[in-house]
């Protein structure tokens, strides 16, 4: 009998998907809201999980010192300490702020998201410079800079 229940009980939690395990994000908003706070560029990339265009981004050129905040919610996510050149056209940092972004499976690949809004900010790879060896690739229009 136990084993059974096991199962049925293992069918609903299958029936469920996803969205019953989803993380909960201190800023959430419906989908009309965000599509009313963002441009349709962000709302792509932030609610859809979309990527832009690669060597789109002005965030490629910028070298000053600052900030590197989610366009979501203003959440700062990367240091312009950690910025590098990757040459693969879209923002690149070697590490994220502490407690800035979390990452999930996506179709193969380690997506990153806003650890506050649940925003698509890109992906992390592998590949990337020393300290940590990875490339944090991000949509620049998912972010906001803020010189120091």
């Amino acid at each position: 009998m136990q084993r059974r229940s096991f199962l049925a009980l293992g069918t609903v939690f299958a029936s469920l998907g996803r969205g019953a395990w989803a993380e909960t994000f201190k800023v959430t908003h419906s989908d009309a809201e965000w599509q009313s706070l963002l441009t349709p560029a962000q709302y792509k990339v932030l609610r859809q999980q979309g990527t832009e265009r690669a060597g789109t981004s002005p965030l490629l050129e910028e070298h000053r010192k600052g900030q590197f905040s989610c366009a979501g919610c203003d959440l700062a996510v990367y240091s312009s300490d950690t910025k590098f050149e990757s040459g693969t056209g879209w923002p690149s940092f070697w590490q994220p702020l502490a407690d800035a972004v979390g990452t999930g499976a996506d179709g193969g690949r380690t997506e990153v998201h806003c650890s506050r809004c649940g925003g698509h900010l890109g992906h992390v790879f592998n590949d990337g410079p020393q300290p940590t060896g990875l490339r944090y690739c991000m949509n620049g229009v998912a972010l906001v800079f803020r010189a120091a």
